[in-house]
């Protein structure tokens, strides 16, 4: 036998011992993914992929995060010592194209994958993602069934119906009331999951179960809504929760100011744009509702870094969207998850950390990622005051 044969077959030999030692251990498994599957690939440089429409009917939408990510991306440009570089892969806002591009864009061996707008395109996503073990960080599509199918999904937008929480927990914490009405479009599961969320939390919070005084349902097609607003009306409901568009919503708060209804109501990010009051003027004054982000609720101090960041950029008085300060949060949030993982070449480890997010200092707010890897944060309220839309109250999340 050789000296070079001797030398290989200890070298085997060792390996064997290694894993005998560990073998149907969680250690093994991390050892395995980090040490052997990926040996050889010693990487320059950390990436982070970007599915994004970044053409076609959504292109706009998937700029304003693409914006955030590369912001972040400006000011954090390392993690784990290297330099970190954004893989792109435009789904181009269709379905068929997305598909392949989501397994282009694991053949880039990115650490963390971040997008896509659109629920459809990150469902699209999933199963490809989580086939590499490659985590991926959700901005602002807010279905449940993309973090609730894979356990490599994350989110830094909160779900929908996690609105009507917040919207709870303003009217019982903040506002101290203790009657509540809900008024929703009938056959509306989107209207119906935040009423279902603002109902359990509003009697939770009183200690009420007779705390929602009213429930009343409408048709879109309604041309009047004097019989549910009469019967709010006579139950003394101090807020009414009312999840709706915006047409719908100046429709109905101009008949409620109509029949002398005094109750705040209360909706979610759905009427963050000017028409609510184009469209509501003086009935919609004193009406409040969630938003995923203020630029002048100052939530945190990533906030501040973000907002003179964005400003340097964009102009002093320039004001970022939602998705800009989400996707900002998101890379962030991937670069914190690379460093303690010690790794950008095992997604696992990668993913394994970001389940254990906790406290999370992001631009939209604290983050703390629940089970199903939805982050449980602070909420921005807004109320339409003297005919304009400003920053009123933060939402903690106390809740669990």
């Amino acid at each position: 036998m050789t000296k070079y044969l001797k030398k290989t077959v200890f070298l085997l030999i060792i390996v064997l011992l290694i894993s005998s030692c560990f073998t149907g251990c969680k250690t093994f498994d991390n050892f395995k993914s980090t040490f052997i599957d990926h040996e050889g690939k010693t990487e320059e440089k950390v990436r982070i992929g970007v599915f994004e429409p970044l053409s076609g009917e959504n292109k706009e939408q998937g700029e304003l995060e693409k914006t955030g990510i590369e912001l972040a991306h400006e000011l954090y440009s390392k993690a784990l010592g290297k330099e970190v570089e954004l893989v792109y892969a435009d789904n181009k806002s269709d379905l068929t194209v997305a598909e392949t591009m989501a397994k282009e864009l694991i053949e880039k061996r990115p650490a963390v994958i971040l997008g896509s707008f659109g629920s459809t395109f990150s469902l699209i996503g999933n199963d490809i993602f989580k086939e590499a073990d490659t985590p991926a960080i959700a901005v602002t599509c807010s279905n449940p069934l993309v973090t609730n199918s894979s356990e490599y999904y994350f989110r830094v937008c909160y779900v929908e119906s996690f609105q009507g929480i917040a919207a709870a927990k303003y009217a019982v914490e903040e506002m101290k009331v203790k009657k509540a009405a809900i008024l929703k479009e009938s056959n509306n599961d989107y209207a119906a999951a935040f009423c279902q969320a603002f109902s359990d939390k509003f009697k939770a919070l009183t200690k009420d179960e007779q705390g929602i005084v009213s429930s009343m349902e409408y048709n879109a097609e309604d041309k009047t809504f004097k019989e549910q607003l009469n019967d709010i009306k006579k139950s003394g409901a101090e807020v009414i929760f009312l999840p709706s568009e915006i047409t719908d919503a100046a429709n109905i708060m101009k008949e409620a100011k109509k029949l002398n209804i005094d109750a705040t109501f209360l909706g979610t990010d759905k009427w963050e744009n000017e028409d609510l009051i184009k469209l509501g003027g003086k009935a919609v004054e004193g009406a409040a509702f969630s938003t995923y982000f203020d630029s002048k609720s100052a939530i945190t101090e990533t906030t501040s870094v973000f907002l003179e960041a964005y400003q340097q950029k964009y102009g002093k008085n320039s004001v970022p969207d939602s998705a800009v300060a989400l996707g900002f949060d998101a890379y962030l949030l991937a670069v914190t998850a690379i460093n303690q993982a010690g790794t950008a070449v095992s997604g696992k480890a990668v993913k394994e950390v970001l389940e254990k997010t906790k406290g999370f200092i992001g631009a939209s707010g604290n983050i703390t990622f629940d089970k199903n890897g939805d982050p449980i944060k602070s909420v921005s309220i807004n109320t339409v005051k003297d005919g304009k839309i400003v920053y009123t109250y933060t939402v903690e999340p106390t809740w669990s």
